[in-house]
């Protein structure tokens, strides 16, 4: 490895990248995993040439997008962690999640389309991300929640919530999950 290669990205290529994975995160909000380069450059403010020599390919610029994506999603459930409620914690990132899941499954899937060990890789990593926070905020709710009810329990029933409904009608059912997950108080 030559010396030049440890050197950190100059600040205005660090600056280019950031702005070229907003410019595409909003243009594929609006138009679609289909959108054309040039569009995503223009917004960024840059050239083709600085898109392609960040991103040589759409699946690397989706990734950069998603994975920028999950990054976010794991830092807001860290912040809920330090600041809420446990219980409110947990549901106010199970309701970030569900709509993530509602909204960035297209995105997610087309990432990693065509690429082999690489998609199990990435989905693995992302999936660890998530599934990490999510036990977390989980055992700190515990004392709350079925004493049987597990990080995985949580997410697969959030996810199927996603899955089957657009983010809106998904919120709904995770509302409707805190109520049949919440520690009985009967004496049945």
């Amino acid at each position: 490895m030559s010396p030049d290669s440890k050197r950190r990205p100059r600040s205005d290529a660090s600056r280019n990248r950031a702005r070229l994975v907003a410019a595409a995160r909003e243009a594929l909000a609006e138009a679609g995993n289909d959108v054309a380069f040039d569009v995503i450059a223009q917004r960024a403010g840059v050239g083709n040439a600085t898109l392609y020599r960040h991103f040589p390919t759409r699946a690397d610029l989706l990734v950069a997008v998603y994975a920028d994506e999950v990054a976010a999603l794991c830092r807001h459930g860290e912040q809920l962690l330090e600041s809420a409620e446990p219980t409110s914690a947990l549901f106010a990132w199970l309701d970030e999640f569900v709509v993530h899941v509602a909204t960035k499954r297209a995105l997610a899937l087309a990432a990693t389309e065509d690429t082999g060990e690489r998609h199990t890789m990435l989905f693995r990593d992302w999936h660890a991300s998530i599934t990490s926070i999510a036990d977390r905020l989980v055992r700190r709710a515990q004392p709350t929640l079925r004493s049987d009810l597990t990080a995985t329990d949580v997410l697969t029933l959030a996810s199927g919530a996603a899955l089957s409904a657009d983010a809106a009608r998904a919120r709904r059912l995770v509302a409707l999950l805190r109520s049949g997950i919440a520690a009985s108080t009967s004496t049945d």
